[in-house]
């Protein structure tokens, strides 16, 4: 038989829209050798839910409680970024405690929602025992969320100018008590996720996302860090009480010495953050200021303000997954003239080409899930005119941009 007879024939793979190694519906396309992939591409889109057209026939007010349902995992990402956008066209100066209680907030999310990720990446890895280790240790960090604001998911903790619920003197015992829970178990995360010899073998030098590609392709949060990018908005562009606190960007030659940015950095890079959101949340307990909560606290009157609005700008937040960025439009109305949500999976989807090429097909759950994507926070429409979809080039979206802008102008 001759070389050319023997050598493998190209075929394709398709993967999704739904399939049980995604979470949400995203389609997959793989040009494969034998069990390598050729090629990757990927189709979004399964998941518009056409939020931010509601949003602009409501008032923030009640957009508030859209944000909250963008994500079900970060939802008071959104819900802070929009309600800071908000705040900076209204000129609003938010009191100093109410800042301390969403970077509270904020960083009790980041924790719950990297031990979920941890999860998930061990059950990809078809490791189940993991999985359930990893949802039960979250459990009290749910629970303590739900003390300060009264829900598991969906906080409604945030408004405009400020937050809904006080911390108490008498919670303060229950929140202690959760962070040293989580300190004294980094260790043993650390041990189950880093030291085990399958997660080693499956997640080192795979799913490979090199520092340059992270910068070309501009990735953000912990996909952009796990490949060395020192980047984080907390330490960048300071909001809230980030500005008061000791922090800094996490990249895993922290814990390893070396950047190579593959799965198993990624999971430095998280399980790193966890440790990192309780001591923050220490320093928050020990500096918070007494004071009001609240620009406001009577929502006619902050109805009235919103018409006597206008301007735009931008929230920004870092967020779980990355920078979570919300531009707001404003002019004299009730509801928004614009408004626009960039979640941070819409910046990182794109990494998964160079991450899925060259791999083997049993990695691409693990390597999937590596970004940990949210597609119902960053679907968009998928454009068919007669009948045919259409692929938008640069160019077409530039215009288009531009001459929407002109018309808002006016």
């Amino acid at each position: 038989m001759s070389d050319d007879t023997k050598k493998a024939v190209p075929y394709t793979v398709p993967i999704g829209p739904t399939h049980p190694a995604l979470k949400e519906p995203v389609m997959f396309t793989f040009q494969m050798e034998g069990e390598r992939i050729l090629k990757a591409d990927f189709a979004p889109g399964q998941a518009h839910r056409a939020i931010e057209w509601m949003g602009m026939r409501r008032n923030p007010v009640q957009i508030v409680h859209l944000t909250d349902r963008i994500c079900g995992i970060c939802g008071v990402s959104h819900t802070l970024s929009f309600a800071r956008a908000v705040e900076q066209v209204m000129e609003i100066e938010v009191p100093e405690r109410a800042d301390y209680i969403r970077a509270i907030i904020a960083e009790f999310e980041r924790i719950q929602s990297h031990i979920l990720w941890a999860g998930v990446a061990a059950h990809e890895l078809g490791y189940d025992t993991l999985l359930h280790l990893s949802w039960r240790v979250r459990e009290f960090a749910m629970d303590v969320l739900e003390l300060l604001t009264g829900n598991r998911v969906n906080y409604g903790i945030i408004q405009v100018g400020g937050v809904r619920r006080d911390i108490t003197p008498d919670q303060h015992e229950t929140i202690h008590n959760c962070l040293d829970y989580y300190s004294d178990l980094k260790a043993k995360l650390l041990q189950v996720f880093l030291e085990d010899k399958t997660i080693q073998m499956r997640c080192r030098d795979c799913g490979v996302l090199t520092h340059e590609e992270a910068l070309k392709l501009c990735t953000v949060g912990p996909t952009a860090r796990a490949s060395g990018v020192k980047m984080d908005v907390r330490v960048d562009y300071p909001y809230a009480a980030y500005g008061d606190l000791e922090i800094s960007p996490v990249l895993p030659d922290a814990y390893l010495g070396e950047t190579r940015g593959d799965v198993y950095d990624r999971i430095v890079v998280r399980l790193l953050e966890v440790d990192q959101s309780v001591d923050l949340i220490r320093q928050c307990l020990d500096l918070i200021p007494a004071g009001d909560i609240t620009w406001e606290a009577k929502i006619p009157k902050i109805l009235s303000a919103f018409k006597k609005a206008h301007g735009e700008a931008i929230g920004r937040h870092e967020a779980p997954r990355g920078e979570v960025f919300h531009y707001v439009r404003m002019d004299g109305k009730e509801h928004p003239t614009t408004w626009k949500v960039k979640a941070s999976s819409y910046s990182n989807l794109m990494s998964w080409i160079p991450m899925l090429e060259g791999e083997q097909i049993a990695d691409i759950p693990i390597v999937v899930a590596s970004i940990d994507p949210c597609l119902s926070c960053t679907d968009r429409v998928a454009i068919v005119r007669d009948g045919r979809r259409g692929i938008m080039t640069k160019e077409e979206l530039t215009r288009l941009s531009v001459e929407k802008t002109r018309r808002l102008m006016r």
